[in-house]
This record gives C-alpha cells, sequence and structure tokens, in this order.
C-alpha cells in the first residue's frame, strides 16, 4: 500500500511505530549530516529525518528532493527532540528507512504556503497548485461539510432531493441566459438555467410537497466579488405552506449551520421591510454589525439656511460617526473624493464636527446658525467628539443609497464590519414591481411568479408600482444569502401578472405554456426559497470573494485562465452545428476586456 498513515495523525503514542507515508514536499533543509524534509498531504505536515550516519546513499537521495516532489516513504516514529507547537504532529518526526520518488516536479510558480507569494491571476492559471495550499483546501472542506450538514438537515424535514435539467428553454426575463446551440435541432438553443425556479413548481403541481437540490445555476451577467456566471444555490420548494412556515423552516436551517459550523447560538431573527431597510439604511441588504442609522435632515437643513443644494433637495440625510470630529482636512477631502467616484454617484459631501471642546466646525458654516447645527447635533444623536457626513440630492432612493456606500466604507475604516460577528436578519415586503429605464416599462423584481400581497391585489388594476410581493431574503453582514417568495398558483392571477409585465397572451403562452397549463390542473399553494452556497460558505469562512471556496473559478472577465475558456471552436464543430462566427480581431478582444 501506498501508505499506512496520513502526515496530519501522528502523535507522541505513535512513537517506535514504522509508518508508510505519502505526499508533497513543502520545504527541505540540510544541517549538517541531517536533511529534514516537511512532507505534506490534504491532512497536514510531518517532519521527515534523513541521517548521513544511518544511510549515506539515502541522505543524498534526500538532498535531491525538490519542492512538490511526490514521495513515498518509510520509517520509524521518533519523539523530536525540539518540538512545535504550531504543528499538531510538531511532537515526532520520521526517521526514514526508504524512499522511493514517485514523481519529480518543477519549480512551482508561486510557494505552495498559507502565506503566499502568488498574485490571483498566477494563482488561477495553476489553481491546481494553490489547491494544495491549506487555507484554500480548507475553504473546500468547509462547503463540503456545510453541503452535508445541509442534506442531512432537510432529508430530517421530510424534503427529497431531485435533479432538474441543464440544458432548458430560454426566459429572458431577468438576467442574460447562457445558450447552447442544438445539433439535432439547426438554428435552435437551449439555455442554461438561472435557477431551477419553474421546474421546482412543477414539482409541486406533481405532489411532491417538498423539494431541494444542491442546483448548479448560470446568469450571463457581469462579475463582482460575490458573483460569478456558474454558482451553487441551495434550491428549495414546499406545498401547502405560508410564509411564516418557510422563515421558520429555514431560519432553524441557518441556526443549524451556524452552531455546527461556527459555534454560534442565533437569536430569533428580526424582520425588517423593504422599505424601512431603504430609510434606515439605504439598502435591501443592511449591514447591523454597526450603527451609523440614517437620519434624515430635512427639517433642520432645508429652508432653514442659505445653502442652495439643501434649499432644492429633495432628500438630506446624515450619519453620525462617533469619535471622528478629529478627522484631518485631508482624510474628509479623500471621503468627499470617495463619494464623487462614478460607481457612487454623489456630487458632493458636507460634513459636521462636533469638536470635543463643544465647538461646531462645517463645511458650509457661513450658511447656517449655530442653532441649527444644535438642531442636527439632535437630530443625530451626536456627542461631542462625533462627526456628522451628510449627502443631499434630488432622488431620495438614489441618495440613501449613495449614502449607504458612504456608511460601509467608515465601517470598513474604523474596522467595525467584524468578520467573526454575525448579525442576521429577514427583509420582507419588497416592491413586486420595478421600473426599468431601459425597458422603459415595469418589471418583476423578483420573477412573475411571485404572489402580490393578498391585500394590495386590488392595486394591481389602478397602481401596480404600489403592490409589495409576499417575498422575502434572508441576509447576514450585508450580504443577501438567499431569499424567495410565495408563488401564484392561480391561473387567471398568473395572467394578470404577464399583462403588467407586457406579455401578450401569445408570448407568454410560447414562453411559459408549461406551466400555464399545469396550473389547469390542481395546483397546490406553494412557496420557496434559495441560498447561495457560494455567498454561505465564503461568509462563514470570513472571505473577501466568494471564488475563494469555489474549486475552479472564472476571473473577473468570466474567464477560466487555467482551460483558457471560453474559446473558438473549429470549423467542423461550427458546420455541424450550422453556425456562423464573425471572428473580431485580437485587438479588439483585447480591448473589451
Amino acid at each position: 500500500m501506498y501508505r499506512s498513515k496520513t502526515c496530519g495523525e501522528l502523535r507522541l503514542q505513535d512513537a517506535g511505530s514504522v509508518v508508510t507515508l505519502a505526499g508533497w514536499v513543502q520545504r527541505s533543509r540540510k544541517m549538517g549530516g541531517m536533511t529534514f524534509v516537511d512532507l505534506r498531504d490534504r491532512y497536514g505536515l510531518t517532519q521527515l529525518v534523513f541521517n548521513e550516519a544511518d544511510d549515506a546513499e539515502l541522505c543524498e537521495r534526500a538532498n535531491k528532493l525538490g519542492r512538490e516532489f511526490c514521495i513515498q516513504i518509510k520509517g520509524e516514529v521518533s519523539e523530536r527532540q525540539s518540538k512545535n507547537p504550531k504543528m499538531p504532529t510538531g511532537d515526532i518526526e520520521i526517521l526514514v528507512k526508504e524512499l522511493n520518488v514517485l514523481s519529480e516536479s518543477l519549480t512551482p510558480p508561486f510557494t505552495i504556503e498559507d502565506n503566499t507569494d502568488g498574485g490571483d491571476d498566477i494563482r488561477m492559471k495553476y489553481r491546481y497548485l494553490d489547491l494544495r495550499r491549506a487555507a484554500v483546501r480548507k475553504n473546500l472542506e468547509l462547503r463540503h461539510r456545510m453541503t452535508i450538514l445541509i442534506r442531512n438537515f432537510l432529508d430530517a424535514q421530510n424534503f427529497i432531493e431531485v435533479e432538474t435539467p441543464i440544458l432548458i428553454g430560454s426566459t429572458p426575463e431577468g438576467a442574460r441566459d447562457f445558450v447552447v446551440p442544438s445539433r439535432m435541432n439547426p438554428g435552435q438553443f437551449y439555455a442554461l438555467p438561472q435557477s431551477p425556479q419553474t421546474l421546482k413548481q412543477l414539482l409541486m403541481v406533481s405532489g411532491f410537497d417538498r423539494y431541494f437540490q444542491i442546483a448548479k445555476c448560470f446568469r450571463d451577467e457581469d462579475l463582482r466579488a460575490d458573483r460569478q456566471p456558474e454558482f451553487t444555490q441551495i434550491d428549495c420548494e414546499m406545498s401547502f405552506v405560508d410564509q411564516e412556515d418557510v422563515l421558520q423552516i429555514f431560519e432553524d436551517l441557518a441556526r443549524h449551520l451556524f452552531k455546527e459550523v461556527r459555534g454560534i447560538e442565533l437569536p430569533a431573527l428580526q424582520r425588517m421591510t423593504w422599505n424601512e431597510a431603504m430609510r434606515r439604511f439605504g439598502s435591501d441588504k443592511p449591514d447591523l454589525r454597526f450603527g451609523m442609522e440614517f437620519v434624515e435632515l430635512m427639517d433642520q437643513l432645508k429652508g432653514t439656511g442659505t445653502f442652495p443644494v439643501f434649499n432644492e433637495a429633495t432628500y438630506i440625510g446624515g450619519i453620525c460617526v462617533p469619535g471622528c470630529a478629529n478627522y484631518s482636512r485631508k482624510q474628509l477631502d479623500e471621503l468627499t473624493e470617495f463619494v464623487k467616484r462614478p460607481q457612487v454617484g454623489a456630487k458632493g459631501l458636507v460634513y459636521v464636527k462636533f469638536n470635543e471642546d463643544g465647538t461646531v466646525k462645517s463645511s458650509i458654516d457661513k450658511f447656517y446658525t449655530p442653532e441649527v447645527w444644535a438642531q442636527v447635533k439632535e437630530a443625530c444623536g451626536a456627542k461631542d467628539g462625533d462627526l456628522v457626513l451628510i449627502l443631499s440630492g434630488d432622488n431620495a432612493n438614489k441618495t440613501r443609497v449613495q449614502l449607504c456606500t458612504l456608511r460601509l466604507e467608515m465601517g470598513d475604516r474604523l474596522g467595525l464590519r467584524d468578520k467573526d460577528k454575525f448579525v442576521c436578519l429577514w427583509i420582507v415586503d419588497f416592491p413586486l414591481f420595478e421600473w426599468s429605464d431601459e425597458e422603459q416599462r415595469l418589471m418583476a423584481t423578483h420573477h412573475p411568479f411571485t404572489m402580490p400581497n393578498p391585500d394590495d391585489i386590488p392595486l394591481l388594476d389602478t397602481d401596480p408600482a404600489k403592490v409589495r410581493a409576499v417575498a422575502y431574503d434572508f441576509v447576514c453582514n450585508g450580504v443577501e444569502v438567499g431569499g424567495g417568495s410565495l408563488r401564484i398558483h392561480d391561473g387567471k392571477l398568473q395572467e394578470k401578472m404577464f399583462q403588467i409585465l407586457g406579455f401578450t397572451p401569445e408570448r407568454a403562452m410560447a414562453q411559459f405554456g408549461f406551466l400555464i397549463n399545469a396550473f389547469k390542473y390542481g395546483a397546490p399553494p406553494h412557496a420557496g426559497l434559495a441560498f447561495g452556497l457560494d455567498r454561505f460558505v465564503s461568509l462563514m469562512a470570513g472571505l473577501d470573494s466568494i471564488r475563494d471556496c469555489i474549486a475552479f473559478p472564472k476571473n473577473n472577465s468570466g474567464r477560466d485562465v487555467m482551460l483558457d475558456a471560453p474559446g473558438e471552436l473549429d470549423q467542423k464543430q461550427l458546420d455541424e452545428l450550422q453556425l456562423k462566427v464573425e471572428l473580431r480581431s485580437t485587438s479588439s478582444l483585447q480591448g473589451s476586456e
């Protein structure tokens, strides 16, 4: 056999036993007549000792071992003279008697250690080497553990795992689809699922009652740290339930995961309406690990002075930053430039320093009296030594979103977004529709199958923009980890939704006829939810990007730099698919990236 033990399991009680180990050379050191080699496998590190006095030829062979050589050794476990308390195996070493080089290695392009010298691009190109690093591997081990916990929890709740198709029909509503040409059906295309939404609803019509799937999903959209073109979600659907049933089960699932993975007891989660979240934090995924809640300052600052920007604004809001009245002019200028960046879009920033000595200093002092600043101080709950930052604009929601970005920036600067602290909540009562400037029409905030709040159904005919959805998001530390809704199961109400979204009956039937027809055969009331597995794992692991908990992720351009994908097809393949591809020049391709 290749090994009798792993490189992470030997302890002092194993001293005297003869073992066979196999793994990769982490590093080697020659000290006098002794050569020390750290051998690594998935389970840990073990120090090997080659003694020239015992076997000069064996020691000479050991001196030729390079980093990442794959080797097998046989030897005796011995107590170390100089123990290493930082290693689980630090009390022992192996006195090597036999060495077998299984395969040699080129010098790796970066060090295979926790604190590697490799940048993101080189590590993604050689991802198979990056995955040898314990810091990366532990993220995938966490992902595996969470997946097992999820499956066991849902199985105990009578959910059944069902796989749904990967090749489906395209549904242009929502994000862009990845499409797949069909050789057997020339000129026609499959789409890769953005989610198994309609399929899991059909399973409810089929009487499956409780379904789940660890589902691969695909969206052809711009990438960021928490988004990949392909991702995995914990997809669930239930029949004969209301919102309370769904929230209770999946709050219990979250509580189970936090306890088992992080040893944290989650309290009962608060619920916040979408309107309240936007008003207080400018976000439908507020980070509640710290304060700085928005304070509307229209009464205090509009029309009470001669500052034209505030007097013309439809919204003025501020945040109180504790203990930061000592910020320098340079620091305040940096914040002003931050909010003026295109990604934020504010035109400027107003600050008010409530100094420790009781004096007040503002960037717009000359426009307001001391009495006005006293009112601002009271409204914001500011104390001496605090700093108030204020934004304004002619669009309330847009300005709140800008203020939210500033709030999060200040949270980062002050170290208030502790990755080991978790504050979770439910956001409920989302708008059913949102206006699309691009489409110049109302679009479904989530998807066309979301149930309107029963109290708002009359508004579908008169003012659909005011209709609330029976929808909910699970938010943790400012991250939308999952979300779902009650579904429409009444055919006539579903037709009304399609009508408001601008679908003709013919188009609705062409795209969703399978679901419309299924609803004619006794569709049960049903609801569902999906957690983003990648986001959940990265949150638990304290990562800045979901890429670090995915085995083979794409880069920010959606490319797999290891496989060099996407790539061109051979002309023979294009001919079989009856596709004509107009290739852009190399320079234009580089320019687009």
